[in-house]
């Protein structure tokens, strides 16, 4: 990870373009308390849209919080991943010196499948339930 991390910064350091500095907070959307621990992955982002080479992920704090500096201007691919949360993801124009960026992290949602009627109970043609 931190060679990972060197090539990403590596790659943004030679760029002489402006940089920014990264604010992240990341919550619960439910009750809007903070997530610790959860993987906040930086993507730089060609002007095409795809997903350049190297990225960087960096850990939450107790607060939810995490920091970085040093983003060349320009499309940025933000992932944030977290156990028992659904991963986030979304594209960011970075276009000024600081930004902070709030992600509200939602629970995973129920599953559907076509072998359930409404009630979420198994049809009479759906397969056997494999036994564990």
């Amino acid at each position: 990870m931190l060679a990972w991390g060197c090539l990403l910064l590596g790659s943004w350091a030679f760029a002489a373009e402006p940089t920014a500095a990264l604010s992240f907070v990341v919550i619960k959307e439910d009750n809007g308390k903070p997530v610790r621990n959860a993987a906040v992955v930086l993507h730089p982002v060609n002007p095409r849209g795809k997903q350049g080479r190297g990225g960087f992920e960096l850990k939450t704090d107790s607060d939810g919080k995490t920091h970085f500096e040093g983003v060349p201007y320009g499309k940025l691919r933000v992932q944030v991943l977290a156990s028992g949360f659904q991963t986030f993801g979304e594209d960011y124009d970075i276009d000024s010196e600081a930004k902070e960026i709030t992600v509200k992290l939602k629970r995973p949602q129920k599953q559907y499948s076509i072998y359930d009627d409404p009630q979420g109970t198994p049809k009479k043609d759906a397969p056997p339930e494999e036994k564990k």
